[in-house]
């Protein structure tokens, strides 16, 4: 008797089994249609302002399709008139080969981060690299280490900055720089020299070790140059210790896009 009952419960479970999974998926998507539009509309604003506000406080705030335009227009104007006439551009009366709004961010970044030394790869006619010591004179603390294939006539002499004459990515260079760094000391990086793919590839992987943790190593020109851009993005795709920060372009337009790199591991 024991038996016969127990045979016609779980015949009774197998006949309803499939109307109950019939019915949970039912209730499943009463739920998901309810819930999405709440989702869409209350929650999700809410958790992005949030991360936003707390995890990206320097975000990009979205731009509709007209005020992309006027910005597009803007940086081509930018490009087309000013890029390539740096005598245009000073930075105490020394020439500087750089976007205005981008040195704003890179003055913020040193601020945060109060690296020991930045290196330059590029010094043209230290424009850049006085604008860097300029900064760290305020902070009364960090050096310059700037290099370059030619050393131009006039270059800035400075306390903290340190001229060294050849290629970024030649052993020698490269060597010099690792044991101007002491023990311990925070590391950033600015790369702007040759925009070739493969030398910028070549810098990126040299460099790339001796930035650390939580300071920046930045590929510039990547708007304007297809060399730094390409170079970048094959960087990133076996690279896991940085992380595109995207929140430095927070003015709509840089000459760095996706190129400011945070180490984070």
């Amino acid at each position: 008797m024991g038996q016969a009952t127990e045979d016609r419960k779980a015949r009774g479970k197998s006949r309803m089994s499939p109307l109950y999974i019939l019915l949970v998926s039912f209730l499943c998507l009463l739920v998901g249609v309810w819930i999405g539009p709440v989702w869409w509309k209350f929650i999700r604003p809410t958790v992005k302002d949030a991360y936003h506000r707390v995890v990206d406080p320097y975000h990009r705030h979205a731009v509709d399709a007209d005020q992309q335009r006027a910005v597009d227009a803007y940086q081509d104007w930018w490009v087309d008139k000013f890029d390539w006439t740096e005598e245009k551009r000073y930075w105490l009366g020394v020439p500087i080969w750089k976007f205005p709004l981008d040195m704003w961010v890179y003055q913020e970044i040193i601020y945060e981060t109060k690296p020991d030394v930045l290196i330059e790869a590029g010094t043209y006619k230290g424009g850049s690299a006085l604008f860097f010591a300029s900064m760290f004179d305020l902070l009364k603390h960090g050096r310059v280490l700037t290099i370059d294939i030619v050393a131009y006539p006039n270059r800035p002499q400075h306390e903290r900055i340190t001229y060294l004459l050849g290629s970024s990515t030649s052993d020698e260079i490269f060597q010099k720089v690792k044991d101007s760094i002491r023990p311990g000391e925070g590391v950033m990086v600015s790369l702007d020299s040759d925009h070739e793919k493969a030398h910028v590839l070549n810098e990126l992987r040299l460099y790339s070790n001796i930035v650390t943790v939580d300071n920046y190593l930045v590929v510039e020109d990547t708007t304007t140059t297809s060399g730094a851009k390409e170079a970048l993005e094959e960087f990133l795709k076996t690279n896991s210790n940085y992380l595109q920060d995207r929140g430095r372009e927070k003015f709509g337009v840089t000459m760095h896009g996706g190129g400011w790199l945070k180490r984070v591991r």
